[in-house]
């Protein structure tokens, strides 16, 4: 069996073969600060929802070393987005940031994996301010509720059965201190902007701090109204990291992926009434935007720049039984499939939950990425060294589209 194609380069697994590893999302800093070492999960299967009483160890791999070095473990994870390991923005070589289950709740812990200190933090961790200074939280119990491939099992949500809780919604965290602090209740966002969500009940899927910290995007979406249907409307919504100046920046409908690409401007997958699904870029607090060239994002996929802006890596989901990975050259409009990896077949039931998306991440120099996948049978972590390769390209591009596979 063929278990890669397309290749433009070699893949390099990472991660042992002793048992399945993962890092987990696209957006969160898996590499150290000088890409001596990655980030990654532990688990011994594969096939099924982890439960409240499976364990993940969470440790690191060398680029070209062999072993995992086991740092903590954790029973508050899932296949998606892992237990949001990430290195510490100021400390990123000895201090690491995870979520664990601690009795009744769901807190985030700051690790210093040389000295093995810990912080432990009030909520969860959803994502870290890039300077450092605080941390946003949602709720993961209302998250295993809506989509348990995203949210954490063990805890029931407190507000299962309020529609648009005053208490719930997008609370800060002192990365320091630790003081938390509601600053946009899951009510107060409908009063503001009602439209298709005013008597759902709703949620927020995911949140992301732009490159300064200064403000957030935060994707609102409203439980199905049937098990049949499985559909629901998002809405993305900006605003400062205190939650003032709350901003829709796309109004409820399909909204998925995005990447900021400095304070003002972002990327993302939306699809809108009477169109086809596309890529767009954004700029904050603003109607206009600009779709990319549609040929080649022609399908929802995780996206994001490389460190110097100049590039977009992308992925797809299943494409006749592969996952494929792209590069997009901005200035140009011109990409490239870097290469396709075998995806196993659907698991009818929990796909939705326990899939194997690539989630393709750059390095801190640009000029490596690392993916996960199934292609071997197994979960690992795997590397491009691409740097060469996006020098060549950079310096060959002419106008217009490539796709070519």
């Amino acid at each position: 069996m063929t278990f890669t194609k397309d290749l433009l380069l070699p893949v390099v697994r990472l991660t042992p073969d002793d048992a399945h590893y993962f890092f987990g999302y696209y957006d969160i800093p898996a590499w150290s600060s000088d890409d001596s070492a990655h980030l990654v999960h532990r688990v011994e299967f594969r096939d099924r929802m982890p439960t409240a009483g499976d364990v993940a160890q969470l440790g690191i791999v060398h680029p070209g070393r062999d072993g995992f070095t086991r740092i903590a473990e954790t029973t508050a994870w899932n296949f998606q987005q892992g237990a949001m390991l990430q290195w510490h923005p100021l400390a990123p070589d000895s201090k690491i940031i995870f979520n664990r289950r601690d009795g009744g709740r769901f807190v985030g812990v700051i690790k210093d994996i040389v000295t093995g200190k810990e912080q432990i933090l009030p909520r969860a961790v959803s994502n870290v301010d890039p300077k450092g200074r605080y941390a946003m939280h949602v709720n993961f119990s209302r998250q295993f509720d809506f989509r348990p491939g995203y949210g954490y099992a063990g805890i029931p949500d407190p507000f299962a059965t309020v529609k648009q809780p005053e208490e719930d919604g997008i609370f800060r965290m002192d990365l320091e201190s630790g003081e938390e602090t509601l600053i946009l209740s899951l009510a107060e966002i409908v009063r503001q902007f009602p439209g298709q969500m005013r008597d759902r009940k709703i949620i927020i899927n995911h949140i992301n701090l732009n490159t300064d910290g200064s403000r957030f995007i935060a994707l609102v979406r409203n439980f199905p109204d049937s098990v049949e249907t499985k559909s629901f409307f998002t809405g993305a919504l900006t605003a400062d990291a205190d939650g003032r100046n709350a901003y829709m920046l796309v109004d409820y409908s399909i909204a998925s992926h995005y990447h900021w690409s400095d304070p003002e401007n972002l990327v993302m997958v939306v699809k809108r009434p009477g169109e086809e699904i596309n890529l767009r870029e954004f700029h904050d607090c603003n109607q206009q935007s600009h779709q990319l060239v549609h040929e080649f994002f022609k399908d929802d996929g995780h996206c994001s720049y490389s460190p110097d802006r100049q590039w977009l890596l992308y992925d797809s989901y299943p494409q006749e039984g592969y996952r494929y990975l792209y590069v997009y050259h901005l200035a140009s409009g011109q990409g490239w499939c870097l290469c396709g990896v075998k995806t196993l077949p659907r698991m009818e039931g929990v796909e939705m939950e326990i899939r194997c998306d690539l989630h393709p991440r750059w390095n801190r120099a640009g000029d490596a990425i690392s993916f996960d996948s199934l292609h071997e049978g197994f979960r690992g972590v795997y590397s491009m060294q691409i740097g060469p390769l996006l020098r060549q390209l950079a310096a060959t591009t002419t106008q217009g589209a490539s796709v070519e596979k």
